[in-house]
């Protein structure tokens, strides 16, 4: 780490670990409440954001969960998206952005699976998705390159699904937090002092030395999620599971844009645009890893990304590796959803934690509604509070079957 800077004072009424998208969403969304008149102070350890889950994320959104509530969060995220300069006051430095809606295309080649498909569909019509359906034979009409010789049906959605500019949109929400008078600073917190009764965190003292008070604390901090809570002596179940990426080019390419085909295997492939198109998955066995470990296994794209994309578009058998990298899911064990709300014993500590791949689709609901709950004490759009950390202790999972 670089030079640590000094906060610019000892108290603040809102200190969020973590300045990347989530933490950066909620200091949006808390700055931009007309109610709060606060002093908002985000940590960060590395302002780069090189290692970060946000910068080594696909830029995907979908509308495609089983539960009504992941869907309904995709779809503020997706008019987020769209309507970003309106959402940030009309700001001409605010660029207008589009998704790019190739749509994904989930493939099932079971009967099993296909059922799923047909339930998560009634789900998601419901709450106003455009999913479709569709059998072998419409699926090869409509995308003729792929093999669908295993194939049962298919579900795709090209309203709203596909790839956005995520990085844009978590500078302007940075960039925005920062005019609202949220102060970031270059530090990390190193240890949590709650009060005697161990309710309410007090303070939080940061690598530099500083002791800094606190109303309230937020973990955003990704990955790192567990270290960070079990400073106060909580525990919560989020590790860093390693996913991979290729950007690769084909020596045909195909003459239609590629949804975001999700192979059965667990692989999936989308268009990127000029004869590229961009991959990823990860090793059959998928453990915890260390939090700076992004060594990347060469062998899974030998092994296996490679044989499944070609066997699924026989077309790509002639295709050539541009890039690739290794970044980090903040993966909840429990039930691979959201961490949200305040902790049951301890008051004043808030999480935004254990996104596991979701994270930059959901980041704009789940920053204002952590903003609304820690504000209000309640939400005042979208009630969230399927998702809060109560859940866990009383063993209640999200049953969210489309996770990728």
């Amino acid at each position: 780490m670089s030079k640590l800077q000094a906060p610019a004072h000892q108290n603040y009424d809102v200190v969020i670990v973590g300045g990347a998208i989530m933490g950066s969403s909620a200091a949006w969304f808390l700055s931009n409440d007309a109610s709060f008149d606060g002093r908002i102070l985000v940590v960060e350890r590395d302002p780069t954001y090189q290692n970060a889950s946000t910068m080594h994320t696909n830029s995907c959104i979908r509308q495609q969960f089983s539960t009504s509530l992941n869907v309904k969060v995709s779809q503020f995220g997706a008019d987020f998206i769209k309507n970003l300069r309106d959402h940030m006051g009309g700001d001409d430095n605010v660029p207008k952005l589009t998704i790019q809606s190739f749509g994904y295309l989930y493939l099932a080649d079971t009967e099993s699976f296909a059922k799923t498909l047909r339930q998560n569909q009634k789900i998601q019509l419901a709450a106003g998705a455009a999913t479709r359906l569709l059998g072998r034979d419409e699926i090869a009409e409509a995308y003729p390159f792929y093999n669908l010789d295993d194939v049962v049906l298919g579900s795709i959605n090209t309203v709203d699904e596909g790839y956005w500019d995520g990085t844009a949109v978590f500078d302007c929400l940075r960039r925005g937090a920062k005019r609202n008078g949220v102060e970031y600073l270059q530090n990390e917190v190193v240890s949590i002092t709650k009060n005697a009764a161990g309710t309410v965190v007090e303070s939080v003292t940061l690598a530099s030395g500083e002791v800094v008070a606190c109303g309230k604390l937020l973990n955003a901090s990704g990955p790192r999620a567990v270290r960070t809570s079990r400073m106060a002596g909580i525990e919560i179940p989020v590790e860093p599971r390693k996913r991979f990426t290729w950007i690769f080019a084909a020596e045909k390419p195909l003459d239609r844009e590629l949804p975001l085909t999700i192979d059965p295997s667990g692989v999936h492939f989308r268009e990127v645009g000029g004869g590229t198109y961009m991959a990823g998955g990860h090793a059959d066995v998928d453990p915890g890893v260390d939090y700076d470990d992004f060594a990347m296994d060469f062998s899974i794209w030998e092994n296996h990304i490679w044989p499944t994309i070609a066997t699924r578009i026989p077309q790509f058998e002639a295709i050539k590796v541009q890039s690739e990298w290794v970044g980090h899911y903040a993966y909840n064990t429990f039930d691979q959803n959201a961490i949200l709300g305040p902790h049951d014993e301890v008051s004043n500590f808030f999480f935004i934690n254990g996104f596991s791949g979701h994270g930059l689709q959901q980041s704009p609901a789940m920053g204002r509604g952590t903003a609304e709950i820690m504000l209000h004490g309640t939400y005042k759009t979208l009630d969230l509070s399927e998702f809060h950390f109560e859940r866990i202790g009383q063993n209640r999972p999200v049953s969210e079957k489309a996770v990728i």
